[in-house]
């Protein structure tokens, strides 16, 4: 069951946020950084972390002890999602990679404590989302970049 709810709540927030995400003419001028990857990466690189998260988020739920750590997992799992879709809003539907930057920190902090809270209860847990702790972290230097190249929003 911890599994099938995992699921169900990843695949709901990758769905919102592809609804949010619009890769159109705005993004398509702005100036990006030597290094940035091509677009078509985006969306297989989220599919695996989100995959990821569904199997930290599972695996740290079924090794929670007692009931109030898994209810810590599951709202730091629901704030880290929410998190996650304000910066596409914030980005993409806002056109306001400049707020972005900044949400980005908050966002990369929710994953932090995400690892550190599933490394007292499982350690697979924590080790599961150090792909999306990478990937928020590059994700950060290019919005950073984007800022730079593209300033003022």
């Amino acid at each position: 069951m911890p599994g099938a709810v995992a699921a169900v709540a990843a695949s709901f927030t990758a769905a919102v946020g592809a609804t949010i995400t619009d890769i159109g003419p705005w993004y398509q001028a702005l100036v990006q950084p030597d290094w940035a990857p091509p677009i078509w990466l985006f969306g297989p690189a989220w599919t695996i972390i989100f995959m990821l998260c569904t199997f930290s988020g599972t695996t740290a739920w079924l090794a929670a002890r007692n009931s109030d750590a898994a209810d810590t997992i599951i709202g730091l799992f629901a704030l880290n999602g929410f998190l996650n879709l304000l910066w596409s809003f914030l980005f993409f539907r806002m056109h306001r990679p400049d707020l972005a930057v900044l949400e980005v920190g908050v966002l990369w902090s929710s994953i932090a404590a995400l690892m550190v809270v599933s490394w007292r209860i499982s350690r697979p847990a924590a080790v599961l989302l150090l792909p999306y702790l990478l990937w928020v972290s590059f994700a950060a230097m290019l919005n950073r970049a984007i800022v730079e190249l593209n300033s003022p929003f």
